[in-house]
């Protein structure tokens, strides 16, 4: 599903896709968290750009949760306490405080879905 305008790269990742469980409350989170473009692909499907990585949401009842054995999904911010507070106001939830790490730090939070993501940062 990779648009023509994205840098196609032999053998690497490409796209990625995720549940979701309300796709419009979806794109209302994520343009306002992450400022997120998004392209409707029926009513069952919504490709998103601007993120780093190109991907989509498809309806689904399932969730991704690092738990259940899903991958990760870790954004990178140069303000950790800023980015907290912009997921919390867009309506996502911190299930993991900022904690250190080697390197840096980060927390855990999830979309109003449930589907589970990370913040780290070096600063």
């Amino acid at each position: 599903m990779a648009r023509a305008d994205t840098m196609n790269q032999h053998e690497k990742i490409n796209y990625i896709e995720f549940p979701s469980k309300n796709i419009a409350l979806t794109k209302s989170f994520f343009t306002t968290a992450f400022d997120w473009t998004f392209e409707d692909y029926g009513p069952d499907y919504t490709a998103f750009s601007n993120a780093g990585i190109d991907g989509g949401f498809f309806s689904s009842d399932q969730v991704v949760s690092a738990s259940q054995g899903s991958a990760l999904v870790v954004f990178y911010s140069e303000q950790l306490e800023q980015t907290q507070s912009k997921i919390e106001q867009a309506g996502g939830s911190i299930v993991q405080e900022i904690f250190s790490f080697p390197g840096g730090r980060r927390f855990h939070f999830t979309d109003p879905n449930g589907n589970e993501y990370a913040v780290w940062s070096d600063k």
